[in-house]
């Protein structure tokens, strides 16, 4: 038996649907946010892993020489560090033989 429908239920599908559609949009906003700010709290986590493994290598040397190192290429060729210079950049800043160093790192 065929059944037309009225332009009540016509109109009430499209309601539903632009109401699934509005909240499909909805979730992935969210979902997208959620997935950037992920992402900006890795890259800032690892930025402050690698500050600390500059200072920690600086430490080092500065046990075993005497004085801290004045380049951050010094570290990388005599103590091993490796630093992802394509995903941060560092600043580092020699003060004097017995002043810790000024260690920045940014993510880029």
């Amino acid at each position: 038996m065929y059944h037309e429908t009225t332009y009540q239920q016509q109109h009430q599908r499209r309601r539903r649907l632009v109401r699934l559609a509005v909240v499909v949009a909805v979730v992935l906003v969210v979902v997208w946010q959620a997935v950037r700010m992920a992402n900006v709290l890795t890259r800032e986590q690892g930025a402050q892993a690698v500050r600390e493994s500059v200072v920690r290598s600086a430490v080092q040397c500065c046990a075993i020489e005497g004085s801290y190192p004045t380049s951050l290429q010094y570290l990388e060729e005599h103590y091993g560090l490796v630093v992802n210079e394509r995903d941060y950049q560092v600043s580092y800043e020699w003060l004097g033989d017995n002043i810790p160093p000024s260690v920045v790192v940014r993510p880029l």
